[in-house]
């Protein structure tokens, strides 16, 4: 079943078929590019987007060189990175260059991005000099800060103008977005000095100057934040929409929720994917380079469990006394590991919403100190129940107990120590902290249950 509405005259497929998808391999196939042409027409830019990711990547490329085919800018910015850096390299420069001219600034330097530096140069002399400035200017920022996610496309007037003046403004001028929710009022420097939501000027006399209405606690936001820290701002204070201004304080750009919605999900899927030693991969990039993009993770997975595995070595008179001890140390390992995970992806997003301080750092340390010793004393009574029913050897249901204990404070420990050591060093909590917190817990884990066995036995 394919549930359909209307969203502005587009029609919104949530669910598509194979059946479908083979209609347009096969239209493809019978260079029927008018039948695609329609049907993307008709759908919502989302929908049809989802379409071509749908198709293999023989099936994209002939699409693409269709005759008559030309890809509509709105599918085109809503393909994931690897489609479009896929597809950039069928398209001609002037079909790039009519891609970028129909989208807004952020967008475009999105796209921009992906195109390789040898024809980068030749898309942007293709390109009027207004807009041709507005990118290069964009791409001069890093690429993880504000600048590149704002819309260089804003409404903005002058303090001492009426809400009438403002009013034929916005239906003459040709230049402005599409879409806004904010006017941004500006002093004779072009600083924003407040804001007033466009529904108030529709209810408000003509008469009525503009800076008698206007919210005047604005939140700026300068050019170089960082994109996540402009994401938590908006979460934090409820915008729908932000200016940004550059190092003079001037406006010159803005930031609308959608985008931040945008930002906010990538962040939440690199995070999840760096804490597993992924990387940023996507469903259509292919073998190889899914392969190369786990490769270092996994070789450094190698060596650690080598690591790990060295340190069982040092006891290995422990566990030829006691062979037992070989069956049982796994599970303190696994423990310990499961707990550090537990405590990484707690810090690593309090770390990245800002929530985790100088202020209340001790505090979660203690608590992380003193959920590990609940927790190892709630498996360590569980544990040397079942090893005691099992074995019936009260001294290895004792060693098992304490090592227990231990490994659960360690692991909890370096599962907040870990991240927020890496963030200090400058290096992404979410890229290493795994390798390292399941290289400890595994080793402690491993030492201690094999440590307390050597001096008990």
């Amino acid at each position: 079943m394919t549930l359909i509405k209307k969203i502005k005259d587009k029609k919104v497929n949530f669910e598509f078929n194979k059946e479908y998808i083979k209609v347009v391999t096969d239209k493809i196939t019978s260079n029927d590019a008018s039948f695609i042409t329609r049907s993307f027409e008709e759908m919502h830019p989302a929908d049809a987007a989802d379409i071509i990711e749908h198709l293999s990547e023989n099936d994209r490329e002939s699409l693409i060189k269709l005759n008559n085919f030309k890809i509509d800018p709105e599918v085109f910015v809503e393909l994931n990175e690897s489609v479009q850096s896929e597809i950039i390299k069928y398209l001609s420069s002037d079909a790039i260059v009519r891609i970028l001219k129909n989208l807004e600034s952020d967008d475009a330097i999105a796209i921009l991005e992906n195109v390789e530096e040898k024809d980068k140069n030749s898309i942007l002399s293709l390109l009027p000099p207004k807009d041709r400035f507005a990118l290069l200017e964009g791409l001069s920022y890093p690429e993880d800060s504000a600048a590149r996610i704002m819309q260089r496309e804003f409404t903005a007037i002058p303090s001492n103008w009426s809400v009438g003046q403002t009013i034929d403004y916005l239906r003459e001028n040709k230049d402005l977005p599409e879409e806004f929710l904010e006017i941004y009022i500006v002093d004779e420097n072009f600083k924003p000095i407040g804001a007033v939501p466009s529904s108030k000027v529709l209810r408000t006399s003509r008469e009525t100057k503009m800076s008698t209405i206007m919210d005047d606690s604005i939140f700026l936001v300068p050019v170089d934040m960082d994109r996540e820290e402009v994401g938590n701002s908006f979460e934090n204070y409820n915008l729908n929409s932000a200016c940004v201004v550059d190092k003079n304080n001037k406006l010159v750009g803005m930031i609308t929720s959608d985008d931040v919605l945008t930002v906010l999900k990538e962040e939440a899927e690199e995070d999840a994917l760096r804490l597993a030693g992924v990387g940023d991969e996507e469903i259509t990039d292919g073998v190889i380079t899914k392969t190369k993009r786990r490769f270092n993770w996994l070789l450094l997975n190698l060596f650690t469990a080598f690591l790990a595995t060295y340190c069982i070595s040092l006891f290995g008179a422990t566990i030829e006394q006691m062979v037992v001890l070989a069956f049982l140390m796994p599970i303190v390992a696994s423990m310990g590991g499961n707990a550090g995970m537990q405590t990484l992806a707690v810090t690593v997003r309090t770390l990245a919403t800002n929530d985790l301080t100088k202020n209340n750092f001790n505090q979660n340390i203690i608590k992380e100190f003193n959920i590990g010793i609940l927790n190892g004393i709630i498996f360590a009574v569980i544990s040397s129940f079942i090893v005691q029913v099992w074995f019936q050897d009260y001294q290895l249901s004792l060693i098992i107990s304490i090592s227990m204990i231990l490994t659960m404070v360690v692991a909890g420990l370096f599962g907040i120590l870990v991240p927020v050591t890496l963030k200090k060093m400058k290096i992404d909590p979410a890229i290493a902290s795994s390798v390292f917190v399941t290289t400890i817990t595994d080793v402690i884990g491993f030492v201690s249950f094999l440590g307390v066995g050597a001096y008990f036995l």
